[in-house]
């Protein structure tokens, strides 16, 4: 057994606020698996993790050089992995020290080994027998497809060694996974909510954890399950190891990381903002009602191997695979609302190209691990920026190349787009597609607002946010007492229905209506007065002191 890297002498370099920035080369190959490169092409690879060892920098190029047990290096060698990815090359030495960890990285890099592998080589360091009902490792994650890789990493690694694990799963019956943790196991992969529903049936106890692993706690942020961590954690021991990855590193996820972590070691392999090189990136701008057709020629005058269309809602994801279906390319969807067998069954046949096309929703895509995606599209572009890298990192994985494509309809996902480009701070290429009348009405109205005269009333009130925004005359005049736009619609109504039982019947209607409307300051007089202004040109003139007088 080799010796292991002392972290403590590791050559780091202070950037990105506080965490280590690993360079990235791009090597011209495809490795065997997500996990490590092929050792083929290893000159061409530089790992980021350095050893200082008497002033001189030893380079981590192979799995051997951690120190990890006989027993693991095996199964590394079987699984074909032969150089750390950046990564791996720089969370295992910190975390076979013991010390918690902040990982970033995006997908396909190689996280789960970066803490599987060091793991498993403590777990085997210090061999005990677990109590029931407890487990020795707890790796929480947001989704039910991602804890099921998680796991199957874990065993994979660990195939010589003989670990017991479990996954604690929603969309599944719970029966099962309480007998497989009666007698208690060392390895527990879990979704916070399942999580929870297990330790408050006393099925589970999570007194004896020694390691604490949150993957894509970014994601989990999203999903709300920021107070069930919360729960979770205030029920771990206080002294254990933490791991903490992320694919981007927002500011309520840091605070939440600060407040976990003891310490921690921070790694970035990759900026939060950035976005693949290998991935050649497009925006088509289309008519919203023809996003599905476009999507339909996309997908047939494309070269595509598997593509990934993401949209916003679950029942959007269904609707675009009907369109899809109608055009004749064979898709399905998977989301929050498909059984699990479901989601396995595609899945599996997405992995085997009987499904070329894949239709999912954030939460659901952050468990898909397929290789040879070749195309992402945003059908509907993410209201989050950082949701848009974490997409399209779904393709170019392990040194492949990709194709991300955006369908823009409308204002709002142009907005979007910009907060997106000042994210990842490059000017995406936009191609447009809408139809010559769409586009020459939506360019006339921007050189209408551009060039509006300044003393153009309407105008004016509009983008001021004038109380009167919504009157029908742009140049009557305004009276101190003068109902607001909301009420002018509104106010009419009272009288108008009792306008053949007298003026007092309709100005006592107008006072019940009138605290429903919300006036500020006028009282029931403004109200009148308000409705006696709207009906002056309708009504006699000898009406409109009665009506203006207080009752």
């Amino acid at each position: 057994m080799n010796h292991p890297v002392d972290a403590s002498r590791v050559f780091l370099s202070p950037r990105m606020q506080g965490f280590w920035l690993a360079p990235i080369t791009q090597p011209k190959r495809r490795p065997r698996h997500a996990g490590g490169f092929d050792v083929s092409s290893a000159s061409a690879f530089k790992p980021a993790a350095a050893e200082l060892l008497h002033g001189k920098i030893h380079l981590l190029t192979s799995f051997q050089d951690f120190g990890l047990a006989d027993a693991i290096t095996r199964a590394l060698r079987e699984e074909g992995y032969q150089t750390p990815t950046p990564i791996q090359a720089q969370t295992v030495p910190f975390a076979l020290t013991g010390r918690d960890v902040i990982g970033i990285a995006q997908t396909g890099t190689g996280k789960t080994a970066a803490f599987a592998l060091p793991i498993l080589h403590r777990l085997l360091e210090r061999r005990t027998k677990v109590s029931p009902k407890t487990c020795r490792v707890l790796v929480l994650s947001p989704t039910r497809e991602l804890s099921g890789q998680i796991l199957d990493s874990f065993n994979a690694y660990g195939r010589h060694i003989g670990v017991t694990s479990a996954l604690a799963i929603g969309g599944v019956p719970m029966g099962r996974q309480v007998r497989a943790l009666m007698g208690g196991v060392e390895i527990l992969v879990a979704t916070p909510g399942r999580l929870i529903d297990l330790v408050q049936s006393n099925a589970l106890k999570l007194g004896q954890v020694e390691f604490l692993v949150l993957d894509e706690a970014d994601r989990m942020l999203d999903m709300g399950f920021i107070n069930d961590i919360r729960k979770i954690v205030a029920k771990l021991p206080t002294k254990r190891q933490t791991l903490f990855f992320s694919a981007t590193m927002p500011k309520d996820i840091a605070e939440l990381a600060s407040q976990m972590l003891q310490d921690p070691a921070r790694v970035a392999v990759t900026p939060v903002s950035s976005t693949a090189e290998r991935i050649t990136q497009r925006i088509i701008q289309v008519d919203h009602s023809a996003k599905a057709t476009h999507l339909a020629e996309l997908l047939k005058q494309e070269l595509v191997e598997r593509a990934l269309v993401f949209t916003r809602t679950k029942h959007g994801a269904d609707k675009v695979v009907k369109g899809l279906e109608r055009a004749g390319i064979r898709a399905s969807a998977i989301h929050g609302n498909k059984s699990q067998n479901h989601r396995e069954r595609v899945l599996a046949a997405f992995r085997s190209g009987e499904i070329r096309t894949l239709v999912a929703t954030d939460i659901a895509a952050r468990g898909i691990d397929v290789d040879g995606i070749s195309h992402v599209v945003n059908f509907d572009l993410p209201n989050v920026p950082e949701t848009y890298v974490h997409r399209i990192g779904r393709t170019a994985r392990a040194g492949a190349e990709g194709i991300a494509i955006s369908l823009i309809a409308g204002g709002e996902e142009m907005g979007y787009l910009r907060d997106i480009e000042r994210l990842i701070r490059i000017a995406l290429p936009r191609e447009d597609r809408r139809t010559a009348r769409e586009a020459g009405h939506r360019e006339q109205g921007h050189r209408e607002q551009g060039h509006r005269e300044p003393g153009h009333r309407e105008a004016g009130h509009r983008e001021a946010g004038h109380r009167d925004a919504g009157a029908p005359n742009p140049h009557r005049t305004h009276r101190p007492h003068a109902a607001r736009g909301n009420e002018s619609v509104q106010a009419p109504k009272g009288p108008r229905r009792h306008r053949r039982s007298g003026a007092n019947n309709g100005a006592q209607q107008i006072n019940r209506q009138e605290p429903r409307r919300g006036s500020h300051g006028g009282g029931k007089s403004e109200g009148i007065q308000g409705v006696a202004f709207l009906h002056r040109e309708s009504r006699p003139n000898n009406h409109r002191n009665r009506r203006q007088q207080p009752r």
